[in-house]
Parts: C-alpha cells; sequence; structure tokens
C-alpha cells in the first residue's frame, strides 16, 4: 500500500467514524451562526468560544471549512483579504488557538461535508 492509499484509508475511516458520531448525536446540534452543527463534531473545549463568534466570522470558518484559499473567502464574502486575515486572527483569540492552523483543522471538522 502507498503512502497515499494510506492516508486515503485513514480518511475515509475518519470520515466513518464522524458519520457514525453524527448518528448517535441524534438531535443535538450546536447552533454556529445560522448553521447547526452535530454536537458530536464540536469539541468540548470550543463550545463557549463558538457562542462568541459573529455572523461573519462563522462564514470565514465555513468557507475555510470547504478548503477556500484567504483571497477566495475575501472575494466570496466581498471584504478585503486583510479584513479575512483579521476575522481568523480573532477566531483563533475567542476559541483559545494556536494559530491559523488549528483553526483550518477545527473549521474542516465542523464543516467539512461527510459525503
Amino acid at each position: 500500500m502507498t503512502a497515499d492509499q494510506e492516508e486515503e484509508a485513514r480518511l475515509r475511516e475518519l470520515m466513518r467514524l464522524l458519520r457514525q458520531a453524527d448518528a448517535r448525536a441524534g438531535e443535538e446540534d450546536v447552533p454556529l451562526g445560522e448553521y447547526r452543527i452535530p454536537r458530536s463534531r464540536v469539541p468540548e473545549r470550543h463550545l463557549t468560544g463558538i457562542g462568541a463568534l459573529t455572523k461573519t466570522e462563522v462564514a470565514v470558518m465555513r468557507f475555510l471549512g470547504w478548503g477556500r484559499a484567504n483571497a477566495d473567502i475575501a472575494t466570496l464574502l466581498v471584504i478585503s483579504e486583510n479584513t479575512v486575515r483579521v476575522h481568523l486572527n480573532n477566531m483563533c483569540r475567542k476559541l483559545e488557538l494556536d494559530g491559523v492552523r488549528e483553526l483550518n483543522a477545527l473549521a474542516g471538522l465542523l464543516f467539512h461535508p461527510l459525503t
């Protein structure tokens, strides 16, 4: 098995586990802006910080979770790329993350589709 195949197998297993956790969570959702995220996807330590995010920060996080670059996010939200960076930094502070890499991982966990 090649390294790429091993990575793909790990990702498929993670997606399977997330689907199972989502199914077990049932009706438990966490409101995140205008979205409802299955409770099983939200790490316990981020529950209070997520509630403090603004509507625009949630939109930035959603696009980040979909794998969009800062320039794409700026274009989609009709804001400057610098404003996107400000939102990213504000989210890192509110969620007590060490940086944008951790935010990127959290955004993927929250918003990446499992299909």
